[in-house]
């Protein structure tokens, strides 16, 4: 008989759903049937069963952090079993061992992660016995039926378990010892902590640190722009001043005297371009472009997004989640009309229906087995829930997933630009920009909204003349770079950091190359919130002072770059085709691991940390008990303090003084410093680049005593004035 091995529980209960069985403690028994004449067990691991052991297990001196035991690199990396895991992995080695089993189905999730928790749990085991692999996309009764008829052998994904193994080495050898190397020199510093340092997380932190900067180094500047409102035969419409392409004055007189020389003057259409553009459906989901919709829409993390995915997934919704394909097979496509009208005849998608496409088979937008890898796109499957039982959250996810299969069955949508140019008294040139929908096509289903809403303009044509009925000046600033929120954050991994504006995700997501994987992706966004390097507030991504002091500190080691990361998962991608060598690309990592830590050593003398980070960095609790008095309570008698994401009164507990000032007002990062010229002299130093919407200014925080609130002060008008209560 079988001995059937899934990787979670909940996965066990499914595959053993369709036949007969009986519950044991730990496994599934499945009675004798047509696919399995003599029965099969079914049981489970808890996801990862075993982990690499650490330092000290393979030499004692290794306990202790120090720099002279770098690097620390095992001759034979070896796994053991977690502790709070040992009575599952008894169960399974008991069943191994069993000599009814004469036959091992791997039956781990279809990806690498999945292919390497089971194959460690029977190497564990001492397992010699056969094995066979089930493959399959989906949890439906179909698919796990077909599956058990189509096993594939071991040696068909052997190569992937080769890349989940060698990409633990590598990531075991990077992290324990950047990790410690990093702790141990930025402690002499003064920075007591641990700074947790990886092969993945650390080029992206990277990124994130990059943009950071860049909005800190951003200097706000004003310009101006002149609007003219046009009637032309009794038409109107507004235009915007241009002069080579450029809308912007720098001098706010220069603006003033253009507009005074347009007020009443006469205007001539002196053109119109009208171009009409096709916008052809999206293409279908991966986990990267679902989860970066997904956030873009509802807010959802990433991590979110994957856990509601595998929920649906592992209730027969929908195919495999951790997906890097937006295309389906040819076999797969020919499900479709099945799968729509089961969906055609549900309340919520009938209105859809019937579908302009009646099949997308021969379309190699959708359809295409090259660009199809270990899994196909991310479907609805046959199995359609009731859609009332779902969750909301669920039900956001599984509509995205379904209307994207429904867009595709729908006609490009049609819409003509338009650009009209005016010039007023012959000379100064206005444009008008306008756009008109012309055929809603897949718009219908999936509702995007342009960057840019252009107003619809009134039907003009070259040479018509009239006047302007009035002109204005409108004052506005520079923006810096905006923040990434954390769907773009997926994007960007995905890139390695080259795109992450492209609104269908296309170009970036047909690069092969990137850092981490469709599975961890999440994974790591949630690391470097857990780790302190980051802050999400509202969707939009904060680096911290600890993750600025660690790239500060890293620098220009390859290990902070993006490029190289990516080119390292480009390599552990071909081990598992076979094309590249597990060994070679250890001794790779060992060299940079060798080349890391001399080279660091000799630069950390002359490291430099910017005022503002050394003064907002704060230890994580488990590395300090200290309580750091920043000054005077403003309301109180207690002393304000370092409470993590804000300064709060030390008398909180006793007597409920609600004093705080937050270390992040409207995107400025307030600090330490400024908070202490705030206690002790009434407002703090001008602080550039405060964001309101889509404003920035520049102020003072002030301490209203009257009012006791904390103000901004304004001290670039011509009498200072206090407004918008902090």
């Amino acid at each position: 008989m079988e001995l059937i091995i899934a990787e979670k529980p909940d996965q066990g209960a499914t595959l053993a759903s369709i036949f007969k069985h009986k519950r044991q403690s730990g496994y599934i028994q499945i009675l004798p049937n047509e696919i399995f004449t003599n029965g099969a067990y079914v049981t489970w691991a808890i996801g990862h069963l075993c982990q690499l052991v650490p330092p000290e297990r393979y030499q004692p001196e290794w306990k202790k952090w120090s720099i002279d035991s770098l690097p620390m690199i095992p001759n034979q990396f070896q796994y053991e079993v977690t502790k709070d895991k040992a009575k599952q992995f008894a169960i399974i080695k008991k069943l191994v061992s069993d000599n009814n089993v004469t036959e091992i189905i791997h039956a781990g999730d279809a990806g690498r992660e999945g292919e390497l928790i089971v194959r460690n749990i029977l190497r564990l085991a001492n397992c010699k016995k056969p094995m066979k692999r089930l493959w399959i996309s989906s949890l439906t009764p179909n698919a796990i039926r077909e599956g058990f008829k189509k096993l594939l052998t071991e040696n068909e994904t052997r190569n992937l378990y080769f890349e989940a193994y060698t990409r633990a080495c590598a990531d075991w050898i990077v992290g324990m010892n950047a990790s410690r190397l990093y702790s141990l020199l930025l402690q002499k510093k003064g920075f007591a902590d641990v700074f947790s340092v990886g092969r993945v997380q650390t080029p992206t932190l990277a990124l994130i640190v990059k943009r950071e900067r860049e909005i800190e180094d951003f200097k706000t500047e004003p310009f101006w722009e002149v609007l003219a409102h046009f009637l032309i035969n009794g038409k109107k419409y507004t235009g915007k001043w241009q002069n080579d392409g450029e809308s912007r004055i720098s001098s706010k007189e220069l603006a003033a005297k253009i507009a005074a020389f347009c007020q009443e003057k006469s205007a001539e259409v002196a053109d119109v371009i009208s171009e009409r553009k096709e916008f052809y459906p999206p293409l279908l989901y991966n986990l990267s472009a679902l989860q970066a919709e997904a956030n873009k829409r509802y807010k959802f993390s990433p991590k979110k997004t994957l856990d509601i995915l595998q929920k649906l997934y592992q209730k027969g919704n929908v195919s495999y989640p951790r997906s890097d394909s937006r295309y389906v097979t040819i076999e797969e496509a020919k499900t479709f009309p099945d799968i729509l009208k089961k969906l055609g005849g549900t309340a919520d998608f009938e209105k859809y229906f019937p579908l302009p496409v009646s099949s997308i088979s021969d379309n190699k937008r959708y359809v295409n087995e090259k660009k199809v890898t270990d899994h196909y796109a991310i479907i609805p499957t046959e199995q359609i829930p009731n859609l009332e039982k779902l969750s909301p959250e669920d039900r956001k996810i599984y509509d995205l997933i379904v209307t994207s299969l429904i867009a595709a069955h729908y006609n490009k949508a049609i819409a003509e630009y338009t650009t009209v140019t005016t010039l007023v008294d012959g000379r100064a040139t206005f444009v008008s920009k306008g756009k008109v929908q012309i055929e809603e096509g897949w718009r219908k289903v999936i509702f995007t909204k342009d960057k840019d809403e252009e107003p619809v303009l009134p039907q003009l044509e070259k040479g018509e003349k009239g006047k302007t009925s009035k002109v204005e000046v409108k004052e506005a600033h520079t923006q810096p770079p905006k923040r990434y929120t954390e769907g773009q954050l997926i994007t960007l991994m995905k890139s390695a950091g080259r795109h992450i504006e492209d609104k269908e995700l296309e170009k970036v997501l047909a690069q092969t190359e990137g850092l981490g994987t469709e599975a961890t992706r999440a994974g790591i966004i949630t690391m470097l919130k857990d780790r302190l390097y980051i802050e999400v507030n509202k969707n939009l991504v904060y680096a911290t002072a600890k993750g600025k002091i660690l790239i500060d500190a890293i620098g220009q080691q390859i290990l902070a770059s993006p490029e190289m990361t990516a080119k390292w998962e480009q390599r552990l991608k071909e081990i598992s085709h076979g094309s590249a060598s597990p060994k070679h690309f250890i001794e790779q990592t060992n060299k940079m691991v060798y080349h890391l830590i001399s080279s660091s050593v000799d630069q950390a003398m002359n490291w430099v940390f910017a005022e503002e980070d050394r003064e907002n960095f704060s230890p994580s609790k488990k590395s300090t008990k200290r309580t750091v008095k920043i000054g005077q309570c403003k309301k109180c008698d207690g002393f304000l303090i370092d409470k993590g994401s804000f300064y709060g009164c030390s008398n909180f507990h006793k007597n409920h003084c609600d004093f705080t000032i937050s270390k992040k007002i409207l995107g400025k990062a307030i600090t330490q410093k400024n908070v202490k010229k705030l206690l002790q002299e009434g407002k703090t130093e001008l602080i550039e680049g405060f964001a309101n919407k889509d404003k920035t200014f520049n102020a003072m925080l002030t301490w209203d005593d009257h009012e006791k609130k904390v103000k901004f002060l304004f001290v670039n008008e011509k009498r200072e004035e206090t407004s918008k209560e902090k």
